[in-house]
């Protein structure tokens, strides 16, 4: 039977475990607790338990709760999510090199799927035995931007990896969709069809082995939060070579059971 007990101290120290939870978020952005928990399974399988001690390490001040998840409906039914503060991420520099800078931008919720899906991605290969490179080692290879330049302006993928195969390496660069953009639009603003035109260009022109350094093909994850908008992504572009792949998850809070269902996309 596990035991199920927390303690809470003034003087807290996060242990290795929560290390392994102060680096993830630092790797992919903020979690929310179920995917914490998910992370450290393998050794620790009482849930309360994990929860307490997340709930301790952000009365410590090495979590805190962004507010931005108040503001959905019944957000009181959704596990906790959990970023880092400025003390989580030093005393995180104290133990390894931070990975912030790749972290996704721009819309709060937005990030949040990118980190679920990125995370969901490394917590999966983990459990199959693979190797994940998170893309602050990849942009480590030749010192590279995550912006790849283009013949017209850059692209910059959501977030970037790649797993390690018995067999060789293969990258992949993840886009999230939640129907904020439109699916085509002449102007200059983004939308799905421009999006498609630039990753035509890249993966032609082989950018990302240019840009990145990586020797290995690469495969473009998009995630989309209906069935219309995947369908209309179809529409935009062929299927020949492989080089999309799309799955469909339910809009709303990312939650693991429905999110991890995108790993099936690659081959773990």
């Amino acid at each position: 039977m596990t035991r199920c007990k927390a303690t809470v101290s003034a003087d807290l120290r996060p242990t290795a475990r929560e290390l392994r939870w102060l680096a993830h978020i630092d790797r992919h952005g903020p979690q929310s607790s179920a995917f914490l928990y998910e992370l450290t399974r393998d050794t620790h399988r009482c849930r309360d338990t994990s929860l307490r001690r997340m709930q301790a390490l952000r009365e410590a001040g090495y979590l805190r709760y962004p507010k931005q998840q108040d503001q959905i409906a019944k957000a009181h039914c959704n596990p906790n999510i959990y970023d880092l503060t400025a003390q989580g991420f030093e005393y995180l520099s104290y133990h390894q090199p931070l990975e912030r800078h790749t972290r996704p931008t721009g819309h709060w919720w937005h990030g949040v799927w990118v980190s679920a899906v990125s995370s969901a991605m490394e917590i999966s290969a983990m459990r199959a035995g693979l190797e994940y490179i998170p893309a602050a080692r990849i942009l480590g290879i030749k010192g590279a931007s995550m912006a790849m330049p283009l013949k017209r302006g850059s692209l910059i993928p959501d977030q970037l990896f790649a797993i390690k195969y018995p067999d060789g390496y293969r990258a992949f660069a993840l886009e999230v969709d939640r129907g904020t953009e439109p699916v085509r639009s002449s102007a200059a603003r983004k939308s799905l069809q421009r999006s498609v035109v630039q990753y035509a260009e890249v993966l032609e022109r082989k950018l990302h082995q240019q840009h990145y350094g990586l020797n290995s093909n690469l495969i473009v994850l998009w995630v989309f939060m209906s069935a219309a908008r995947e369908r209309q992504f179809r529409e935009l572009v062929s299927e020949d070579g492989g080089r999309f792949r799309t799955v469909v998850c339910a809009p709303g809070f990312p939650r693991w059971e429905v999110v991890v269902k995108a790993t099936r996309l690659i081959e773990f």
